[in-house]
């Protein structure tokens, strides 16, 4: 009987049918390896990490080590690739990434050529060299502030992108820019865009305001976009229209954002 529980002990190990953990890393290559720090196993005998699978393909890395680099060279990335990484590890310990994220899309389009708005207001911008899917937010500079006005996702890749959106511009002169925030918070910017629209200035009444709030261009009413802030910087009203119902404001001073003035409103 000894000898048959002895026989099974064995045929485990020759297996590894031992249970064990998987830490799953998923990303974009970005030129960059990943290092990993890997202890013993609880019972003092042997490296934590049994093996490592990038896309699914054992690496040749030497894994028996305190510390190892998988080196994703080997794999003949191009940047911006999807990446997948399984690291199979005794589950009575637990190997550290030391730098996960080497596989966090970074920003770094370019910008090819000139940024142009149309003539049908569709605002259109080509890029290169872009290592992962991240979104281009659209901003527009009004109220002495940068606003985003709209959001369009990136395509990921180093190659020629093209892309368009389709803007609102205010009165006069408007400047537009792309930006893109990636994993460490930083924002990068395009050059800004300058368009002249030829629209006529809006203006708002009344001053003093019991229902309702009306933009327009002499007597005829137009859509712009606004925001109402209270009298302690606090905003309670925006969006994109030509008339905006304010009888549920508390009585007091509002201060009024549209098309590209700073004005203020009293309500009754």
């Amino acid at each position: 009987m000894k000898k048959i529980l002895f026989s099974l002990f064995c045929l485990l190990v020759s297996t590894g049918s031992f249970s064990t953990g998987v830490i799953v890393l998923e990303g974009i290559y970005q030129g960059k390896n990943l290092y990993i720090q890997n202890p013993f196993g609880s019972s003092g005998v042997g490296f934590c990490v049994q093996e490592v699978r990038v896309n699914g393909n054992i690496t040749t890395d030497e894994v028996a080590s305190s510390a190892f680099e998988i080196d994703l060279r080997n794999f003949q990335f191009k940047l911006g690739d999807k990446v997948e990484i399984k690291i199979i590890h005794k589950d009575d310990c637990k190997p550290k990434v030391l730098n996960p994220e080497a596989l966090n899309p970074k920003s770094t389009f370019e910008i090819v050529g000139s940024m142009t708005i149309e003539k049908d207001l569709t605002f259109k911008w080509s890029t290169k060299g872009e290592a992962g899917k991240l979104p281009f937010q659209i901003e527009q500079f009004r109220w002495n502030k940068w606003v985003k006005i709209g959001e369009v996702e990136g395509f990921g890749t180093a190659e020629l992108n093209n892309y368009s959106f389709k803007v609102i511009p205010h009165s006069g002169k408007n400047q537009y820019r792309i930006k893109q925030v990636d994993y460490t918070g930083l924002p990068k910017f395009s050059k800004t865009l300058d368009y002249v629209s030829s629209s006529a200035s809006v203006s708002f009444s009344p001053a003093k305001v019991s229902k309702e709030i009306t933009f327009s261009n002499g007597t005829i009413p137009v859509e712009t976009m606004f925001e109402i802030f209270d009298q302690y910087g606090n905003i309670v009203k925006r969006g994109y229209a030509s008339t905006i119902d304010a009888s549920l404001l508390t009585k007091g001073v509002y201060y009024l954002n549209y098309d590209n003035k700073m004005d203020s409103f009293i309500k009754k």
